[in-house]
């Protein structure tokens, strides 16, 4: 998971958006699974696990700018039913606003994973905006006669049912509940937000999940769904009465583990101590950005990413962030 790009105050923003995303997707991918199919458990070997091919991702589609790049893009390796067991290819996009280049980017994914892998793959599109006309699901294209199309899945969160999702006994559902209030903010006052949060995160509570998706998701809803600094501790001492605990991380706690799996992932990749080096550090100004970005201080950020605070300065002065 790697923080990038610049965040903003709801719930479509980069950054440490993509944070939660990408962690999520990983903590439920079952619950995913059973959220999209009917039946997915006679559909897919749960038992041989999931392999999240990140790193295998960025080489097919490497980022020249990666701090530039707003959306989620997950391939995870599958094992299905279908004709014996084997496995295929899952392929997310999480977006969350209008990009004239979504659609030849899915279908790009698409060519060269098939390519590569030599495997089927089924591609979903999650779309978190709040444009209701915003819902493309093919690509297409003619040239001299030759035409292609290209079509995938897609979830359009503004158009699932709230009542469903509140009832739901799957965990992935409160995921999709957390992003619906996110983008109620426009919508409602700052003390009413606070009031949907809690609910949520009481429902939440007493559905009796597995202790580690109710730390995932409770950290996915305290972070994905912003409020002000006042309403904010409200929030934090009210979760903490119900749960009669402090639950589950703070915020500079969640970003140092994230920063932390990011330079690991990184380090694996380069594989040499100069790469590793590089890669913490280009981990550490992402963090820096998006942290900043987020209101943190600039004593915070220096705590979070172990850098003196001239240097952490220095890094926002480079990226415009200050003068």
């Amino acid at each position: 998971m790697t923080c990038c790009g610049t965040p903003c105050r709801c719930g479509s923003r980069p950054g440490f958006t993509q944070c939660l995303w990408k962690g999520i997707i990983e903590d439920l991918f079952d619950d995913l699974l059973r959220f999209l199919y009917e039946k997915a458990d006679e559909k897919f070997d749960f038992s041989k696990g999931f392999e999240f091919l990140d790193k295998e991702l960025e080489d097919l589609f490497p980022q020249k700018d990666r701090e530039k790049v707003r959306y989620v893009d997950k391939l995870v390796k599958v094992y299905h039913r279908e004709k014996g067991e084997q496995w295929m290819l899952f392929h997310i996009e999480v977006q969350g606003y209008n990009d004239p280049e979504f659609l030849e980017r899915m279908f790009t994914y698409y060519y060269r994973i098939r390519d590569k892998y030599q495997r089927k793959v089924t591609a979903w599109a999650f779309f978190t905006d709040s444009n209701k006309n915003f819902h493309p699901n093919q690509y297409e294209d003619t040239f001299l006669g030759t035409s292609i199309k290209y079509q995938f899945n897609t979830l359009k969160v503004l158009d699932q049912d709230e009542g469903e999702l509140k009832n739901s006994s799957n965990p992935f559902s409160a995921v999709i509940h957390t992003v619906l209030l996110a983008l109620k903010r426009k919508q409602v006052d700052e003390g009413e937000l606070l009031n949907l949060k809690l609910e949520l995160a009481r429902n939440l509570i007493n559905k009796g999940f597995k202790k580690q998706k109710i730390r995932a998701l409770m950290n996915f809803l305290r972070f994905y769904v912003r409020l002000n600094l006042d309403k904010s501790v409200i929030f934090e001492k009210q979760l903490e009465t119900i749960t009669g605990k402090s639950y589950p991380m703070g915020i500079e706690e969640l970003i140092l583990e994230q920063e932390r799996k990011a330079g690991e992932k990184r380090g694996e990749k380069r594989g040499e101590k100069r790469g590793e080096i590089k890669g913490e550090l280009k981990g550490k100004t992402e963090v820096i950005l998006a942290s900043y970005d987020d209101g943190l201080k600039i004593p915070q950020i220096a705590r979070i990413t172990n850098l003196p605070e001239k240097a952490v300065v220095k890094i926002l002065k480079d990226h415009g962030k200050m003068e």
